[in-house]
Order: C-alpha cells, then sequence, then structure tokens
C-alpha cells in the first residue's frame, strides 16, 4: 500500500478521527518526515490538523516542551511519532486526562509503516490483547522462565492496561503500531534473574543476550556486551526498578531493534526500568527503558500463559 494511503488508513480505523475532530501531529527533527506525511494525510481526508516539531529529547521518558504538553491537551487526537519515547510522561497522562486520545508512535519508520506490525489485522490483534489484559488485571503474581532463569514479579491490586491499536474512547492511548498487554508491577516486590536477548532501548537489537540481576524490585546488576549505553539505569534508584511487564500479541511484528515494534511481538513478554505513573505504578524516574525477552515462558497465578513463545489455548 502507498505510503500517503497507510497513513489515512491509520487515521480514519486505528485513530477513528471524526470529521468534526482536530488532530495534532507532534513530531522531531529525526522523524520529521513521518509527522509530515501523517498531517498530509489528515489534510487529504479533507480533516482539520496541526503540526508541531520540537528537537529530540536525550532519553525515552523525557518530558515534551511545555509548550507541546499545552497543545496535547487541547486537541481531539495527539499522534506523536518521535525518536524517543513520550508514552511514559506527564505530558501524555494529562493528554488523556482532558479527553485527548494519544497515539504514540516511538522509534517510527516509514519502512515501518509498509510492513510488520502496521499491516497487522487489528481486530484479531484487539480481541488478542483485551483477553490477555483481563489476565493482567485479575493476577497476583507472575513469574517469567528462560534458559534456567526465573523472575518472579508481584502484580497485586495493579491494573491491566491493553494497547490494542485502536482508540475510539476519550482519554484512551496507547502505541501505534500496537498490540501488547502490560501492568506496572508492584514496587519493591518480586527479584531473581532474567536473559533479555531480543532488543534493549539504548542498545537496539542485541547481538548477544543481557542477563539481568533483580532483587526488591530493582536492577542490581545487568551483564552483557554494550552495557555502557545503559548507565542511566544505575544512576538512581528509580531508573532501575522494574516498571512493566509486558506480552506482544501483534503477529505481524517483526523484530527489528526499534522498541515499538519489538515490545509487540507476539508470543515475547518483555520488562522495563524506570518511570510506570503512566500506567497504574508510583515510580517516576529519568527514563523508562525496555527489553524484550523472545521465547519466554509465562506464568500468571501459576497459570501456564505462554509455552517457550507460543500462547497456551490458541
Amino acid at each position: 500500500m502507498e505510503l500517503t494511503e497507510r497513513a489515512k488508513r491509520i487515521i480514519i480505523d486505528s485513530l477513528c478521527l471524526a470529521e468534526d475532530e482536530t488532530l495534532l501531529v507532534v513530531t522531531d527533527d529525526p522523524t520529521a518526515e513521518v509527522g509530515a506525511l501523517f498531517y498530509r494525510a489528515a489534510q487529504e481526508l479533507g480533516r482539520k490538523a496541526l503540526l508541531m516539531q520540537m528537537p529530540e529529547l536525550d532519553v525515552a521518558g523525557q518530558e515534551p516542551p511545555a509548550a507541546v504538553a499545552a497543545a496535547m491537551c487541547k486537541a481531539d487526537v495527539a499522534l506523536c511519532p518521535t525518536a524517543k519515547s513520550i508514552t511514559h510522561t506527564n505530558a501524555r497522562i494529562e493528554a488523556a486526562a482532558a479527553g485527548t486520545r494519544v497515539v504514540t508512535m516511538p522509534g517510527i519508520t516509514l519502512d515501518m509503516l509498509r510492513e510488520g506490525a502496521s499491516c497487522a489485522d487489528y481486530t484479531r490483534v484487539e480481541k488478542r490483547t483485551i483477553r490477555l489484559t483481563e489476565r493482567l488485571d485479575c493476577a497476583k503474581t507472575a513469574r517469567i522462565e528462560k534458559d534456567g532463569h526465573v523472575l518472579e514479579l508481584s502484580l497485586d491490586g495493579r491494573p491491566g492496561i491493553p494497547s490494542p491499536g485502536v482508540y475510539r474512547e476519550s482519554g484512551s492511548s496507547g502505541n501505534f503500531p500496537s498490540g501488547e498487554a502490560y501492568i506496572a508491577p508492584v514496587e519493591g516486590a518480586g527479584g531473581g534473574s532474567m536473559i533479555i536477548d531480543g532488543s534493549m532501548v539504548g542498545i537496539g537489537k542485541l547481538d548477544s543476550p543481557l542477563t539481568v540481576t533483580i532483587e526488591n524490585g530493582h536492577l542490581v546488576s545487568m551483564d552483557g556486551d554494550d552495557t555502557g549505553a545503559l548507565d542511566i539505569l544505575f544512576a538512581r534508584p528509580e531508573n532501575g526498578a522494574v516498571a512493566e511487564l509486558g506480552i506482544g500479541t501483534n503477529d505481524e511484528a517483526i523484530l527489528s531493534g526499534i522498541i515499538l515494534e519489538d515490545e509487540k511481538l507476539y508470543g515475547t513478554v518483555h520488562i522495563a526500568f524506570g518511570t510506570n505513573t503512566s500506567f497504574g505504578g508510583t515510580n517516576k524516574a529519568d527514563c523508562h527503558y525496555d527489553g524484550i525477552i523472545l521465547q519466554p515462558t509465562l506464568y500468571l497465578d501459576d497459570e501456564l500463559i505462554i509455552d517457550k513463545g507460543v500462547f497456551v489455548g490458541e
């Protein structure tokens, strides 16, 4: 599908932008071409559209400029193709609270709109995502197993969050492309060790795995190549807190080193460190760094959900 037509399809089918609504496209210097694509597509559809471009942020999870945050609160839909993620920021939280549908696209490229997760059947992705979110929502514990490593987390009292790639309701938010169910584990609880072998924010696609050790819900060590790129995780205790457990639900997603798509990869699990105040947690940090675990085994309340990368019962 030609890119402008793909952008139009996303605006109508995923953003659900009505004729009387205003779309704000928030982009930055590295992703300006993608931002311009969606701005032009909205204009061709006869929709009201605005375009804001900012400098690239320093790290994922950093707050955007105040003028951008204010504009996000005034739009019906804010679409945010940016190099660094603003998904887990106060700007996103406050815009959603104001009723804006906020759809973030951290690290998006034009090639990602041509193939992979962007081309999925989102009716199927949405159903799978909602089902797994409901399971997370009622779970008290999670256990991830891989290659002899075990990581246990407490989920007690925390809400499951869907990111199905379709945003119809006022105040809804998530990524596009999408397909994940995720949750903020209880801070200060859980521990063990785990292999991250898909990709890692700050590094990209991994040539060799990282081994992380977690105690009382905090990262205490990380072994592997290129770990110097992850020094921010040890700069403050909050930066190394386990912030997220996520489950990928998009069967068209491709492992590329771009976390926006990698964390949606069907049958994977990801854990993140840093900020989680945007989805039910209490930890505010300087960053939000995700790591992808390929072919994991996942239990929720001792019920087998994923067996070495394969969803049980599907």
